[in-house]
């Protein structure tokens, strides 16, 4: 057993944390107070301020990009979990969008607390349940936009290795919206109560939602969440150190909140990366209990095992986390790949979309564990898009494909629980088990499926010997893709 972490007060901790650290964040948060508007909403009026954050893992100097320019016209909301884009009984959160959109830079320094930039005065808003929000983008032929940093588009990344700026492709969410249903919204949907006020954040996954396509060009891909936030607690923060000096991780820190989906398993809710002094801070985060699972990176390329603590509410410090080095192996990374291809209805080769996670099981519980932060690792889960054959892929006959790699602490998870006195980890002596999870998804849908089944998960790969490891063949085949 092992003893890392000691009692602190949540308050000075959480204070100091939140001045240091929401300089890393970034998402959209829409704040409303009292509401209602449709068959369940009761009478009353209330206030609604709407602004944007988001915690990034891609930002230079660490990542590849240096900036993420979006373009936003508006933000809806609607009580209804299955109305259409077109649909009626929509709620305008941010009217004056329109007239004058915002470009917001996701990976920007927060000027607000934790948010980016304010999108919308205050504005009134009935009573009721909302079960659906809609986060509209400007299409990047459209004009008006005041001080656009994108030249002739309105959004786009620019990259930390020359600087060049490169349009970010969009598919439908200058139409219709980046949606997020009532899945992707935490306990289904948010409650505005006649004479109460409600936090709202959505999170914007921004590196996540990056994908460099085969022909080279930037497509946003959204991966967003939703949820309740407290204006007065706010965050989960803690503090990251190397076990065998004492002192900050010489290297790259990952850590993640993550909550269980309808299936059990641990899904990432949001990252982001651990200071030079070690500390971290998720804020705002949606009211509710996290896991948290932290994975690092030494200068040298040397890879800690993960620490998972479970059961952190918001408002909660997880103290000082001391990361340690795999005792069992010499090699302590491993690389998981294959391929990834899908197929239509009729059985032919088909475009499709997919978000590929590696999974490990501790004491009956599933977790997601983030990719290893590396020069070519920047986001906690991998995006591919499947696509026909080339010179250098070759798919199976029938099917759209795509090979993918990823690189794995080869060190089993240390687990322990939150507890105020401080967290006791049972150090895992074991090598890692892995298994690749592949979910596909409509690209702006906000989760909606798209295969038949939509997700696909590979053998559990149980790791052994001394290494190195390079597991390949894990393969995972989508059927009945749109």
């Amino acid at each position: 057993m092992r003893k890392d972490l000691k009692g602190t007060s949540h308050r000075v901790v959480w204070q100091l944390a939140l001045g240091l650290g929401c300089l890393l964040v970034a998402a959209v948060v829409v704040v409303a107070c009292n509401s209602g508007s449709s068959s369940n909403s009761a009478s009353g009026m209330g206030t609604v301020n709407t602004m944007l954050s988001d915690p990034a893992t891609c930002q230079a100097p660490n990542g590849p990009y240096s900036h993420v320019y979006v373009t936003i016209t508006d933000v809806q909301a609607s009580t209804s979990a299955t109305a259409s884009a077109t649909g009626s009984g929509w709620v305008d959160l941010t009217p004056n969008l329109s007239q004058a959109p915002v470009q917001v830079d996701l990976l920007g320094q927060a000027n607000n607390q934790c948010f980016l930039a304010t999108l919308g005065d205050n504005l009134q808003l009935q009573a009721g349940t909302y079960q659906q929000i809609r986060l509209i983008l400007a299409s990047n032929t459209a004009a008006g936009v005041s001080g656009n940093a994108c030249g002739s588009a309105n959004n786009c990344v620019v990259l930390a290795a020359d600087n060049s700026v490169h349009t970010l492709q969009l598919s439908s969410e200058a139409q219709t919206g980046i949606k997020i249903p009532a899945g992707q919204i935490a306990s289904g949907g948010f409650t505005v109560t006649a004479g109460k006020t409600v936090d709202l954040d959505i999170d914007f996954n921004t590196c996540q939602s990056l994908v460099v396509e085969g022909n080279g060009q930037y497509r946003l891909k959204p991966v967003l969440h939703a949820g309740e936030v407290s204006t007065t607690s706010t965050s989960i923060n803690g503090t990251v150190m190397d076990a065998s000096t004492g002192n900050p991780v010489d290297g790259t820190v990952v850590v993640a909140v993550e909550q269980k989906d309808s299936t059990g398993v641990d899904r990432i809710q949001m990252s982001t990366l651990a200071g030079a002094n070690g500390t971290f801070v998720f804020c705002p985060l949606p009211a509710g209990t996290y896991d948290v699972v932290i994975v690092g990176t030494r200068h040298d390329g040397v890879l800690y095992q993960p620490d998972i603590i479970t059961g952190v509410s918001v408002g909660d410090t997880v103290g000082t986390v001391k990361l340690s080095l795999p005792t069992v192996t010499a090699t302590s990374s491993v690389s998981l790949s294959g391929q990834v291809t899908a197929q239509n209805s009729s059985m032919a080769g088909t475009v499709m979309d997919a978000q590929l996670s590696a999974l490990e099981t501790m004491n009956s519980n599933t977790y997601t564990i983030p990719l290893a932060p590396t020069s070519t690792q920047s986001a906690s889960t991998l995006s591919v898009e499947t696509a026909a054959s080339t010179s250098t892929v070759i798919c199976p006959s029938g099917t759209y494909c795509a090979n993918y790699s990823m690189m794995e602490p080869s060190g089993g998870a240390s687990v322990g629980a939150w507890a105020s006195s401080g967290v006791t980890f049972t150090v895992n002596a074991n090598l890692a088990s892995y298994i690749v999870d592949g979910l596909a998804i409509v690209p702006g849908s906000g989760g909606t499926p798209d295969c038949s089944p939509s997700e696909v998960k590979t053998s559990t790969t149980a790791l052994t010997g001394a290494g190195p490891y390079n597991v390949t063949g894990l393969n995972l085949a989508f059927v009945g893709c749109q």
